[in-house]
């Protein structure tokens, strides 16, 4: 049966919010996760995409927050800008009714401001790592020794290593005494990880996760020679559009780079789209992701910023343009439809190369991909077309100042890390040119080995000529 919010002992004016949203029944992680931690209790929750894992944290903390209402109340950490605001969106709407205070510290946007935000004590910060971090090296007009509530959302992400060094920074900044919450979709190989967080015994919620994807998710593959991959990837975009007018799709690649080409040539042959990725500025980023969650472009071209946690109710499919290597990224790739009950598809475009990839995924998602029915007479033609205006794409974007901004990026990142980005820069020539060296006398040794072996069966045939000289 399912609980309302009513039977959660939440407040009246919580459930108003909820059901000003059109939320009236509580999801099963909501229903098991929000009464142990109104009680007091670290929580780790893993549950499927889209089964409401941010109401889960957010209807307690504003439950608690209004009996005793002080800032720096709440922490929530997110491994992704997006995320990041959306959650601080569905904070500032439940909150609304108690004049909630909210910051979000983000990279790309001015740290001055983010600055000032912090020293008036917001009720709820909502960060990535790498920025906080920056901001309690610099800065000492905030502390966050009197938060109530840790929450690591996306928490598999947040502790695979990446953010090691940001973490232990924060870390060091918070009070022993405060409640641990972290969910995430796919926590299976970091669960340990994430218990020997928590000061006391942490409430464990996980959902059936004998398949790992929602139920309403139709999943296919194509199987496509790697050569003309981009010809069976807008024909398949085109038939779904036919049969589905006004659903939206996302599609995810690799690199920034293919990103921004891909966005390119698809909006050169009529498919209107935006692109997502981190070598865009924040403001672009955020102007893409507004675009496409107004229905103004049908299509977003994202890499994997886009993967986690966002929920934009019209994403019909989920292309996989270049499918993932790791199974949990595909997890949370195809999360991005078929949520909250609605149906959706997901489609992954697998070259010969990635058969093993394809079954892997299969296996960890405990489910069978339908092969998608793709003409390939169709790709055929639409094929020529295609990759002359991919090529021309890559020509318009060799002249913009892409891979200048690339570069700026990475010594940027090197600078907040405390490191010389030309000292960085000599140390990654040295290894190269220490690779080459290597590569170099491996390859003489493999030639003086094969001169050796050449002599050797030589003189081999020498000697047998001799002796079938002497036997004459």
């Amino acid at each position: 049966m399912n609980k309302t919010f009513n039977d959660l002992k939440l407040n009246s004016w919580l459930v108003r919010q909820c059901e000003s949203l059109g939320v009236k029944h509580a999801t099963p992680i909501q229903a098991a996760c929000i009464p142990r931690i109104l009680n007091g209790e670290d929580c780790i929750g893993c549950a499927k995409t889209g089964s409401g894992k941010t109401l889960a944290f957010a209807l307690p903390i504003l439950q608690k927050l209004c009996e005793d209402p002080y800032g720096i109340f709440a922490l929530v950490l997110t491994p992704t800008r997006e995320l990041a605001f959306q959650i601080a969106d569905q904070f500032a709407v439940l909150g609304k009714v108690i004049n909630l205070r909210h910051s979000v510290i983000v990279g790309g946007m001015d740290m001055v401001v983010q600055g000032r935000e912090l020293s008036c004590l917001p009720h709820i910060v909502v960060a990535t790592p790498g920025r906080l971090a920056d901001h309690l090296k610099s800065c000492n007009t905030f502390t966050l020794k009197k938060i109530k509530f840790l929450v690591l959302d996306e928490a598999d992400r947040l502790l695979d290593g990446k953010f090691d060094i940001q973490m232990k920074t924060i870390f060091s900044m918070l009070p022993k005494e405060k409640q641990m919450l972290m969910f995430s979709a796919t926590m299976n190989d970091t669960l340990q990880k994430v218990q020997s967080l928590t000061n006391n015994k942490a409430f464990l919620f996980e959902s059936d996760v004998t398949v790992a994807t929602v139920d309403q998710l139709e999943q296919f593959y194509v199987l496509c020679p790697v050569d003309i991959r981009d010809g069976y990837l807008v024909e398949a975009v085109r038939q779904f559009l036919i049969k589905n007018p006004n659903a939206s799709i996302l599609i995810f690649t690799d690199t920034c780079k293919s990103c921004q080409l891909m966005s390119m040539t698809l909006n050169e042959i009529g498919l209107d789209n935006v692109a997502l990725h981190s070598m865009a500025s924040q403001r672009e980023r955020l102007a893409a992701l507004a675009k496409f969650k107004s229905n103004q472009n049908k299509i977003l071209v994202a890499t994997d910023v886009a993967s986690r946690g966002l929920d934009i109710p019209a994403v019909g499919l989920v292309v996989n343009h270049i499918i993932p290597n790791d199974p949990k990224d595909y997890v949370h790739r195809v999360g991005r439809t078929a949520r909250a009950g609605r149906v959706g598809s997901a489609l992954s475009l697998v070259t010969p190369a990635d058969i093993n990839v394809l079954h892997a995924i299969e296996s960890f998602i405990g489910t069978k991909l339908e092969e998608f029915p793709v003409d390939g007479k169709e790709v055929a033609r639409i094929f020529t077309q295609v990759s002359v205006t991919k090529r021309e794409a890559e020509i318009r974007l060799d002249e913009t100042d892409f891979y200048e901004r690339k570069e700026t990026n990475k010594r940027k990142n090197l600078i907040m890390e405390g490191k010389d980005p030309d000292e960085e820069a000599a140390k990654i020539q040295a290894r190269r040119l220490k690779w080459r060296k290597e590569q170099q006398k491996k390859r003489r040794e493999k030639a003086k080995m094969k001169l050796s072996s050449s002599n050797t069966d030589m003189s081999f045939k020498v000697k047998n000529k001799k002796k079938s000289k002497g036997s004459l």
